[in-house]
């Protein structure tokens, strides 16, 4: 038997804002959220007549305040593939979400290096489809 990955919990300053962006990018939506405790869960829209949709379940995304900052690159972050439309097309329409293009030394890669709103990394790939 092995682990499911079910969730992945990041730290933020603005849990409710992170977490409307992510939705936008994901087509998720908000599962959970206790403003009293700065926790925000979004996750893939609950399938007609509230059950979860069969076969894998995507992780959802856990927003969680925290009183410090963002200060160096990532260790772990998140990549995208565009599922209907090009990658330029798809970074465009990120940007105007709130993302913005970031160097992290990727040089000429295929892929593109973007920030959300708080400036955590990630990842527009170009060449996979799910």
């Amino acid at each position: 038997m092995a682990s499911n990955f079910t969730e992945l919990a990041i730290d933020c300053a603005d849990p409710a804002g992170l977490a409307r962006f992510w939705c936008s990018v994901l087509d998720y939506e908000v599962r959970d959220e206790d403003a009293e405790e700065g926790v925000v869960t979004i996750g893939p829209p609950v399938a007609d007549g509230g059950a979860d949709r069969p076969g894998p379940v995507p992780p959802v995304l856990t927003f969680a305040r925290v009183p410090e900052g963002k200060s160096v690159k990532n260790r772990l972050h998140i990549d995208v593939s565009p599922s209907d439309r090009e990658q330029g097309d798809e970074v465009r329409r990120l940007i105007g979400l709130g993302a913005r293009r970031a160097d992290v030394g990727q040089g000429d890669a295929s892929w593109i290096v973007l920030t959300d709103p708080e400036g955590n990394e990630f990842c527009v790939l170009g060449d996979r489809r799910p």
